[in-house]
């Protein structure tokens, strides 16, 4: 099995952005609101720095782990923000939890060098479909949140949503049509000039990726057109997430894993 090692700086850093982001979540009580949060902001730039060393090196690496990697540092970055417009947000602690397995994951595992772009497109298409893998990711981090609180509300209990879950819903359905446009983008870009991005013929071409990435596509059209028309919400709209989300992850990270780690070898 031949599998790439990730420098060692990469793995320092990755280590102390792990520890940064579990911090707060093992002291708990003992930390206060601005130390926690500082804690989470370094673990944060600290994640960022290993993405850029992995996706700007010489070579540049990519792999499923740091495609997973990046997606939870997106996802980081889209918390951050919302929490500027909306402070009573609570996803600190699962998205910790993500961070932290992520940025170790992608050390262990940093996929394979990255081939030089015959295509101006090429990086268009990889920044795309990275962004749109962050978009689905914070859309999921929204729906199960919705999901647990709803849950409690019909239980009669705390629903600790900090959220009304309207507006839960509708930040849901944001990052869906975001991601939505993403990967249209992605997918017209890959399809339009494939043959001169990978420099061999690859316009519709019937591997895994592509096949998992229409079916995702249309997942997400049929949620967004659901929605639109039929009034989807609560658990069937979250299911059609769940399910367009799997078949996006299958699409890249799931072949990548097959690859890297099954088969030991890089495509």
């Amino acid at each position: 099995m031949i599998l790439a090692s990730a420098s060692p700086i990469v793995i320092v850093l990755s280590v102390i952005s792990a520890l940064a982001y579990a911090l707060p979540a093992v002291l708990d009580q003992r930390l206060s609101h601005n130390a926690s949060r500082n804690s989470v902001a370094a673990a944060w730039l600290m994640h960022g720095a290993v993405v850029c060393i992995g996706l700007l090196g010489e070579p540049p690496f990519f792999g499923f782990a740091p495609a997973l990697s990046v997606t939870a540092w997106w996802v980081a970055a889209a918390y951050a923000l919302e929490t500027q417009i909306f402070p009573q947000l609570q996803t600190r602690w699962p998205l910790c939890g993500l961070g932290a397995a992520a940025v170790l994951l992608a050390a262990v595992f940093p996929g394979a060098p990255i081939p030089t772009a015959t295509s101006a497109w090429l990086p268009l298409h990889f920044a795309f479909g990275v962004a749109s893998y962050g978009l689905f990711g914070t859309a999921v981090v929204h729906a199960w949140f919705m999901t647990r609180a709803e849950g409690r509300i019909r239980l009669a209990e705390d629903p600790h949503t900090g959220l009304p879950l309207l507006t839960l819903e509708r930040l849901t359905f944001r990052f869906v049509t975001a991601g939505f446009v993403l990967l249209s983008a992605t997918l017209l870009i890959g399809f339009s000039f494939g043959d001169t991005m990978y420099g061999r013929p690859h316009v519709w071409h019937r591997d895994h990726k592509t096949i998992f990435s229409m079916l995702a596509w249309v997942t997400f059209a049929a949620l967004l057109i659901g929605r639109r028309a039929f009034g989807w919400r609560g658990k069937r709209a979250v299911k059609v997430l769940y399910t367009g989300t799997a078949f996006l992850l299958l699409a890249y990270v799931g072949s990548r894993f097959v690859w890297e780690v099954v088969l030991g070898r890089m495509p």
